[in-house]
């Protein structure tokens, strides 16, 4: 840690600085906020209280990842002796900065960056006593390239109140500084390189192994969930032998994640960086020695190029991802562990419609034009008529939307649904309530389920507008999350009876204004669309 990011930690634990070191002290008064301290297995660290919750923020599981750790496994942190502030958010992994939607003005975004990033925040109700509480463990999203854990949406305060339950959230390295694979070019050295970002991962979860006993949860009863890119990375997780027996139950929200890159796709992409900084694959040993500004200045310029982007994400390196994790079945490693997979209704309005506005205001021909890539060019007339029958009277920005998000997320669920059952229990869920703002363009967008699963549309209000509904709402969807991260069973007072998914039922719980369960939710899509060669999402 850099002495500049000590001051930092110091002034907010005196309340001079951070929402949550001075919302911790008593109104009316300048007295300090409370000490509150734990130790862990590397020192002890002082929080601070919010809503009676006792919150720690940006502690180390692993160790600093500049310099000649670059592109290596994460080592364990180092120990420290004093008492060690954990108020302030630690910094997010190095990435490109990214344009923010309307819909998200209301969710706060890190500014600090830096490759000491392997940080993690805990809200807990009770220290040491003993009540060993569910822990839920979210990976944030933005693919494998860009966000962090430390977005306000995802603070654990209610949720930990709400349901008694440990939340735990994380960064982690992305993009090149996680998933550079250089094994086939430097050898056994990097043979672990195209991964490191999920052994990141590993890393954190076995800090919660070790630790989360101290912060009143129980190891033993641990769920990772995640959004979008944090979907995907679950997914991937499931498929890594290292991770048995470090979490128990799984929710994968908008980003079901079938395949890992192989070797030598992995390895085009990897030469396509090293140009971008001007390494032969002969010197890797000069990566090591590259101003993390310089890797990130390459990144943008590869990145701004037109066409085909290269993929830096987890790889089938036969090592860290023994197998592509959901195809062709799902991985054995974690057969026995229950999952909740899921989609939001219109998906694509935000993960195409937010940076191509054209979208929203499509005639037949720019329609068919923009099914090209999503659609095998033969099968767009039937495709289109077919949904148009399902969907009479839709505006062909509509029939885009609600085909493209059945080729870019739904099937990839469905797919990873079918996997499950197999395996034993999991539930499908699709969030179907329309978000009021912006007149209404969004429909139910990808990512609008993060305000309610984690009962924070307060904090969320561009994204989910105000009024009672949306709250309504995140009672029945944070509620579910509680139950199954307790129980491994999503039923709950607060919604319909939610029967485990089977292929002959296809039971959907339907979030919304009044929630249902219906089966074989979007069988005639699905039909349409079954004969087609699964999109490969890249993320």
């Amino acid at each position: 840690m850099t002495s500049g990011r000590r001051s930092l930690l110091g002034l907010a634990a005196l309340g001079l600085t951070g929402r949550s070191a001075s919302a911790a002290r008593p109104k009316g008064t300048n007295a300090p906020p409370p000490n509150i301290t734990i130790e862990t297995h590397h020192g002890k660290v002082r929080g601070v209280l919010d809503g009676g919750i006792k919150v720690f923020k940006g502690i180390p599981y692993a160790s600093n990842t500049s310099g000649l750790n670059r592109f290596r496994p994460p080592k364990p942190s180092p120990n420290w002796a004093d008492v060690r502030d954990a108020v302030a958010y630690g910094p997010m992994c190095p990435q490109i900065g990214r344009d923010r939607a309307s819909y998200a003005a209301s969710w706060t975004t890190d500014k600090e960056s830096s490759e000491d990033c392997l940080v993690l925040n805990v809200w807990t109700p009770g220290l040491h006593d003993q009540r060993r509480r569910p822990v839920m463990v979210w990976l944030h999203g933005g693919g494998f390239s860009a966000g962090s854990g430390s977005r306000n949406v995802f603070e654990g305060t209610r949720l930990a109140q709400r349901g008694d339950v440990v939340v735990v959230t994380l960064n982690h390295r992305l993009s090149v500084f996680g998933f550079l694979y250089l094994g086939h070019l430097g050898g056994a050295e990097y043979a672990e390189s195209g991964n490191v970002g999920m052994l990141d991962l590993v890393a954190a979860l076995r800090w919660v192994h070790d630790n989360i006993s101290a912060f009143g949860g129980d190891p033993g009863n641990v769920t990772i969930f995640g959004q979008s890119g944090g979907a995907a990375k679950v997914s991937t997780l499931m498929a890594m032998p290292q991770v048995r027996g470090l979490f128990h139950k799984a929710i994968v929200q908008s980003g079901s994640h079938l395949e890992g890159l192989t070797p030598d796709e992995a390895t085009r992409h990897a030469m396509t960086f090293l140009t971008a900084v001007d390494v032969k694959p002969t010197e890797l040993q000069r990566l090591a020695k590259l101003p993390t500004d310089t890797v990130v200045a390459a990144l943008t310029r590869i990145m701004s190029v037109p066409g085909a982007k290269p993929n830096f994400s987890p790889v089938v390196d036969g090592i860290v991802l023994p197998r592509n994790p959901w195809q062709p079945d799902g991985p054995a490693v974690s057969a026995g562990i229950p999952m909740i997979v899921g989609s939001t209704q219109t998906e694509t309005t935000a993960l195409l419609g937010a940076g191509h506005p054209e979208y929203f205001a499509l005639d037949d021909a720019g329609l068919v034009r923009g099914l090209s890539g999503w659609v095998p060019d033969r099968d767009i007339a039937r495709v289109v008529a077919g949904f148009r029958k399902l969907m009479p009277g839709a505006s062909p920005s509509d029939l885009f939307f609600a085909i493209t998000t059945d080729r870019r997320v739904r099937q990839q669920a469905w797919v990873q649904a079918e996997h499950k059952a197999a395996q034993g229990p999991v539930w499908l869920y699709e969030l179907d309530w329309a978000t009021p703002v912006d007149g209404g363009k969004w429909g139910s967008p990808h990512s609008l389920d993060l305000a309610f699963v984690f009962d924070n549309v307060a904090k969320s209000e561009a994204m989910v507008g105000a009024g009672a509904e949306p709250q309504a709402l995140a009672d029945q969807m944070s509620a579910a999350w509680i139950a199954f991260a307790r129980t491994g069973n999503p039923n709950t007072a607060a919604i319909p009876a939610w029967p485990a998914f089977t292929v002959a039922e296809r039971a959907t719980m339907v979030f919304g204004g009044k929630s249902r369960v219906m089966n074989d939710f979007r069988g005639d899509e699905r039909a349409l669309l079954a004969s087609l060669p699964l999109v490969r999402v890249s993320r």
